[in-house]
């Protein structure tokens, strides 16, 4: 399956981290930890969100939102982010 679609999907979130003339520096490294660090994030969210759900703390769940959102930008800027956009993430320049 074609990467165009998701990127076409996620576009405004990869704009912000796509742009830039200037040199970076990118070593293959920085995508595999962010993706660690997004699945973290996500087990991090699910936990929260399992646990105000069981326990009916709704207010808790704002956590969990702010976790999950992380995990995303992580997730997504690793997988479909450009090598520009991966270093960007690390503030590599």
């Amino acid at each position: 399956m074609s990467k165009n679609p998701f990127r076409s999907l996620f576009s405004p979130l990869l704009n912000l981290f796509e742009g830039g003339t200037g040199p970076y520096e990118y070593k293959p490294s920085f995508r595999r930890i962010l993706l660690v660090v997004g699945s973290l994030f996500m087990v991090l969210a699910s936990g929260c969100i399992l646990v105000a759900v069981l326990a009916g703390l709704w207010a808790s769940l704002l956590p969990g939102g702010i976790f999950m959102l992380a995990a995303l930008v992580c997730v997504v800027v690793a997988t479909l982010g450009s090598d520009r956009a991966v270093a960007r993430i690390w503030k590599s320049r």
